[in-house]
């Protein structure tokens, strides 16, 4: 549906994926924004649920292109920006980032949202056990961005923000993540080298609600970097969680890395991080290696007092009804489910269905 032209217009990247729909979903939901959403294929079914929402239009091209960019930026007041790095590699990723940003000063945006990982490598003191390449790229061009954002000759042309996110909790009951859960004899089991520590998993609804914030309060947005958790969820309360819930048996068991490779989710981890990133480039990172470090970091971060941790505190102060435990995700799924119709959290995972759209595209595409 086309925008009115009284309403600020945000240019998207990432509008298709799994974060981008709610993002999308809370900018327009109730008349405040009008959204230009980039998509490589404007027919495709994610791209056409959005345009059934008011005050959204879609541009064809890539994320790769200066040309697609200054299209998409164009006559936009504001930018959300979150590159598929499983598409284009930690490396590509850091660059078209960081275009994107010098794009969007160049075409007078007012207020840049960058869609962001921690920077797992940073915060660990550079061991190199918790390399991630998919959390480390956006957590550099985070860090340069605000930094950016400090400079005399941009902070009164463009304010910026990062949105910091984490694992989503679907992705625990999905087909294709590094925690996909397996059936064995009746008890859903989480196979993961996670020991004792916790996962800040995401609820991607509550996405919907942060994003607008950082819009609506651009002043006190400005320069902050909002890293969002339902909480630091340990494996032993995600399958209580889950039990308590259903009423079926789960359970955590927690693997050394060498098994996980063995028959984990992701199988033994050879092909590349990014399906679009050259395999003999010395800076590629195969799937093995990323989240060798992926595992290593949540191994880490347990109880919210580890390498990666959260201000829960602020997350209660701008969104008070935001979900924050394992329990009441899987009961608002119950419900949802229950009040939709539609399979409930034991048919789920008896049956995997793709939760991020790289898996529900079969790692295909261009950049």
């Amino acid at each position: 549906m086309s925008p009115s032209s009284d309403i600020p217009l945000v240019f998207v990247i990432g509008g298709t994926g799994a974060q981008g729909i709610p993002v999308i979903r809370g900018l327009v939901k109730d008349g405040a924004y009008a959204v230009r959403f980039l998509t490589r294929d404007a027919t495709s079914g994610r791209s056409q649920e959005l345009l059934q929402l008011p005050n959204v239009t879609a541009v064809e091209g890539t994320f790769a292109n200066e040309d697609d960019l200054r299209q998409g930026l164009h006559g936009a007041t504001y930018a959300f920006i979150n590159i598929d790095g499983f598409n284009a590699g930690e490396k590509t990723e850091m660059f078209w980032a960081m275009r994107s940003y010098e794009l969007a000063l160049e075409e007078g945006i007012k207020f840049f949202v960058y869609g962001n990982l921690d920077f797992v490598y940073k915060k660990g003191g550079y061991d190199p056990a918790l390399r991630c390449g998919h959390y480390d790229g956006k957590g550099r061009v985070g860090g340069w961005i605000l930094q950016q954002n400090k400079a005399p000759e941009n902070r009164d042309k463009m304010g910026a923000a990062l949105f910091t996110t984490g694992p989503y909790i679907s992705m625990a009951v999905g087909a294709h993540t590094p925690m996909s859960p397996t059936v064995e004899d009746g008890v859903v089991t989480w196979r993961v080298p996670l020991g004792h520590g916790a996962v800040a998993h995401v609820n991607l609804d509550d996405c919907e609600h942060y994003v607008r914030w950082l819009f609506d309060h651009q002043e006190r947005a400005n320069g902050m970097d909002l890293e969002v958790a339902i909480d630091l969820i340990s494996y032993d309360e995600l399958a209580r969680a889950f039990e308590q819930v259903t009423g079926h048996p789960a359970r955590y068991i927690d693997t050394d890395l060498a098994d996980y490779w063995a028959g984990g989710p992701l199988g033994q981890g050879t092909s590349t991080a990014g399906y679009n990133a050259a395999p003999d480039d010395p800076a590629t990172m195969t799937i093995r290696d990323n989240f060798t470090g992926f595992w290593n970091m949540w191994k880490r971060s347990g109880a919210n007092q580890g390498v990666v941790r959260r201000d829960l505190a602020l997350l209660d102060e701008i969104h008070p009804q935001r979900v924050k435990s394992a329990r009441e995700w899987f009961q608002r799924e119950e419900d949802r489910s229950a009040a939709l119709g539609v399979p409930d959290l034991w048919t789920r995972v008896n049956n995997l269905r793709p939760v991020l759209k790289i898996a529900e595209d079969g790692r295909k595409g261009r950049l």
